[in-house]
């Protein structure tokens, strides 16, 4: 329940900033149009919701969202596999997960994405329902992966059962879907800031990773970090000019 709320409730701010700037006639409206740029672009109908509400507003009256972008080059992904060079994000985040996973040597795993102040999960391997529902939105700092956004560095839980970062729900939510230990990588833009992360998780209590695997790690997590910020300063922002484009015809005819 509290995971759907959250998802509700972006969608619902974005439905009310569209209905107050476009004066459409009803929240279905608003949201028929949300989907619809979600799908043409093919971007999360939540990401979709969450750049609405937080990119600043198109000046009144303009035709054009941001006249004056430029389109910045998209960074290279080094050591992923071939299906991350493509433009969708959800290629990209799928082949980051399969990177991560190979690097520390397991199959469980999961890929957050900052949104709306939170992290949003995007991707998992090897994790059943209940650990992904109860983690679909991480709101605090009670989650190592929390920890590392915050610190801007990776995390090691070595013990699940006794580390200290965990609430004692959240340490059950790992602890039932067969996790002992996990480790976190910020996924960070040029400016060091985490928009994202990825976790590996792992049967058995974890031993300290080698110099080698933390550093193919910090390199995964810089060059989706920097991808990532590519495409939100790309496919997100001509997702909102299409949008704008669409309904403003409809407005200032």
């Amino acid at each position: 329940m509290r995971n759907r709320r959250y998802g509700h409730a972006g969608v619902a701010r974005a439905e009310g900033v569209l209905l107050e700037r476009y004066g459409l006639g009803s929240t279905d409206e608003a949201f028929a149009l949300l989907r619809g740029v979600s799908q043409r672009f093919n971007i999360k109908l939540s990401t979709l919701a969450d750049a609405v509400v937080r990119t600043p507003a198109p000046d009144r009256d303009a035709r054009l969202w941001f006249p004056r972008r430029v389109r910045p080059a998209r960074p290279a992904l080094r050591g992923l596999p071939g299906e991350g060079n493509g433009a969708g994000q959800g290629a990209v985040v799928k082949a980051a997960l399969h990177r991560v996973l190979s690097v520390t040597q397991t199959p469980m795993g999961n890929v957050q994405l900052a949104e709306g102040g939170l992290l949003r999960m995007a991707r998992h391997a090897g994790l059943n329902k209940y650990f992904t529902d109860f983690f679909a939105f991480v709101d605090g700092p009670t989650t190592s992966c929390a920890q590392a956004a915050a610190q801007r560095r990776q995390v090691t839980v070595r013990d699940v059962a006794t580390a200290e970062v965990f609430d004692e729900a959240s340490r059950y939510a790992i602890l039932q879907t067969g996790s002992r230990a996990s480790h976190s990588v910020p996924l960070v833009n040029r400016a060091g800031v985490p928009i994202g992360m990825i976790s590996s998780h792992h049967e058995r209590p974890l031993t300290d990773l080698t110099h080698a695997q933390l550093a193919a790690l910090r390199q995964t997590g810089h060059d989706v970090g920097r991808w990532l910020a590519w495409h939100w300063n790309t496919v997100v922002l001509d997702a909102l000019e299409h949008l704008h484009s669409t309904v403003g015809r409809g407005v200032r005819g």
